[in-house]
């Protein structure tokens, strides 16, 4: 690729009419210009650039597209704001920030809130181009406002769907069709009647009507999830995350994940976290995957196996919970080797021989030992009494 940057301009529904004068200075100055099929109809005529439209799939092939037009002066089109889940965020990924000139435009987001009346910091943004629809179901709550940028005319009706499987039927919704250009249209419904067709290019602004019992914190009720038994429960899964202490952008190695909950609740934690669930039975391993959808986090990486082995070539983690295997040779010192410094794990156990191993790496390592007990009331006759659960041990530690 030529040392000369690329070029991203972004294009609303109004077209050529919309642009600032730079951009349209650098779309007639250009040899080459990228985009989508819609966004290179929106220039036609306007340049004698080559119009080259992007490869499918595209992010697999895009560095090597990108090579294919070396010392020429590229524009690439993108939709809307090219930095909101676009364009222009991909390719400072793909060829770096110093590669890269973007030139701005309003997103939808911007002018759908402008056309609703809603403060842009107050709604939730989920994106699901090319992203599962399950995603949406993490942010859902009584009264949140959200925003949902389309994949296509379908994206409208697969949501109504959703929402009513979720609980939220009555969710108000608001389809914005060709937002900014002559073609603009607002269709309103409510998600249990919804029947409208909708242009492709199209967002969707909710507001959540209905209440899914979920909170935002760590400890979802333990009936969130489908089990055989092998769940963390609610109290201890809660003190638990609390020791893994998500934060953005880390990744967690759930190993001997059971249901996954552990691994579910960290994603849910903040967007940007990630996590791979390792379980070496193949029937609860398609749990977890039913359980991460429902519960809005269908990215969840699931590897079926057995620790240690499988986890060589796994991505690197931050963060290691070990709910399971922990008395089998060789687990839990590959996954304190696969932390780099700083890296944190957490591992619970419930029983003599895996409190055994706690012990012995704590003697080792160093780190903390807390040991949690946890009872519920339940019938005892006419009255009521307590019934305690298995005492839980947790070891936490940081590796130097």
């Amino acid at each position: 690729m030529t040392d000369e940057p690329v070029i991203v301009v972004g294009i609303g529904a109004d077209g050529w009419a919309g642009l600032t004068d730079a951009a349209r200075a650098a779309i007639v100055d250009a040899e080459v210009v990228l985009g989508g099929r819609r966004q290179l109809d929106l220039v036609a005529g306007r340049t004698t650039a080559e119009p080259v439209a992007w490869p499918s799939p595209m992010l697999p092939r895009l560095a090597g597209f990108l090579d294919g037009f070396a010392g020429r002066r590229v524009v690439a089109l993108a939709s809307g704001d090219p930095m909101l889940h676009g364009l222009g965020g991909t390719l400072v990924r793909v060829l770096g920030a110093d590669r890269v000139t973007v030139l701005g435009h309003p997103s939808s987001v911007s002018l759908a809130c402008a056309r609703l009346g809603w403060a842009v910091e107050d709604v939730e943004i989920v994106t699901v181009v090319g992203r599962p629809l399950d995603r949406l179901r993490r942010v859902l709550a009584g009264g949140r406002r959200i925003i949902v940028l389309s994949a296509g005319a379908g994206t409208p009706a697969e949501i109504a769907a959703l929402l009513v499987d979720a609980g939220f039927g009555a969710s108000e919704m608001t389809v914005l069709e060709q937002l900014g250009g002559p073609a603009e249209r607002r269709v309103d419904g409510t998600a249990e009647k919804w029947a409208e067709p909708v242009d492709p290019l199209n967002l969707v602004a909710l507001v959540c009507r209905g209440d899914s019992g979920l909170g935002e914190t760590p400890g979802l009720p333990d009936d969130a999830y489908a089990h055989d038994g092998q769940l963390t429960k609610r109290e201890v899964r809660a003190v638990t995350l609390a020791h893994l202490a998500p934060r953005p952008g880390e990744l967690l190695w759930d190993v001997g994940a059971g249901c996954g909950s552990i691994g579910i609740e960290w994603m849910r934690a903040h967007p940007a976290c990630a996590a791979v669930a390792i379980e070496q039975d193949a029937e609860r391993a398609a749990r977890i995957s039913t359980n991460a959808a429902a519960l809005g986090v269908p990215g969840l990486r699931v590897v079926v196996g057995r620790a240690p082995e499988t986890l060589s070539g796994l991505p690197e983690p931050d963060v290691v919970f070990v709910g399971g295997g922990l008395t089998r040779d060789g687990v839990l010192p590959a996954c304190l080797a696969a932390l780099r410094p700083g890296g944190r794990l957490v591992a619970n156990a419930v029983t003599v021989e895996t409190e055994a191993v706690l012990a012995a790496a704590h003697t080792a390592h160093g780190g903390q030992l807390v040991r949690m007990s946890v009872a519920r009331s339940g019938p005892l006759g006419e009255f009521t009494g307590w019934r305690p659960a298995m005492p839980v041990t947790i070891w936490s530690t940081t590796v130097p």
